[in-house]
């Protein structure tokens, strides 16, 4: 994920920025293109939080999973030029074409799935040890 987010602070969900190369480090990671303007990702959204949650908030241990939110948003509270081309690059660089989309990525920046909503929505966790084998 170095090569992705290099240099980047995230914003987590506490509204708290981290730094990404920790915040990433050794896991698969999950982007999720989205906005909230967008019903069918309002739909979407709280399904990927219920698999986050169990695979990684309720499992022991927790799987080296991540998701990072990249957003669609045209003007979004707190969030500046900056980000928004950083978001553009980040959606150009995975081909993004329209939203919701869940991009399952390995350490290195590798695509798993770009079918991350299909695989969440009909297999939920158990998906995760495919993306982990792949």
């Amino acid at each position: 994920m170095a090569e992705v987010f290099a240099d980047l602070k995230l914003m987590n969900k506490a509204g708290q920025l981290v730094d990404s190369r920790e915040a990433l480090s050794n896991k698969i990671v999950g982007i999720y293109f989205s906005a909230e303007w967008c019903p069918p990702c309002r739909g979407f959204t709280p399904v990927l939080s219920d698999f986050y949650t169990e695979l990684v908030k309720e499992s022991d241990p927790p799987a080296p999973f991540e998701i990072v939110f990249v957003s669609s948003d045209q003007k979004r509270k707190g969030h500046d030029g900056i980000l928004s081309e950083e978001a553009r690059i980040i959606s150009q660089r995975y081909n993004i074409s329209g939203i919701p989309t869940l991009v399952i990525v390995k350490g290195n920046g590798d695509v798993i799935t770009r079918d991350g909503r299909a695989d969440v929505q009909n297999k939920g966790p158990a998906c995760f040890k495919s993306w982990q084998s792949a």
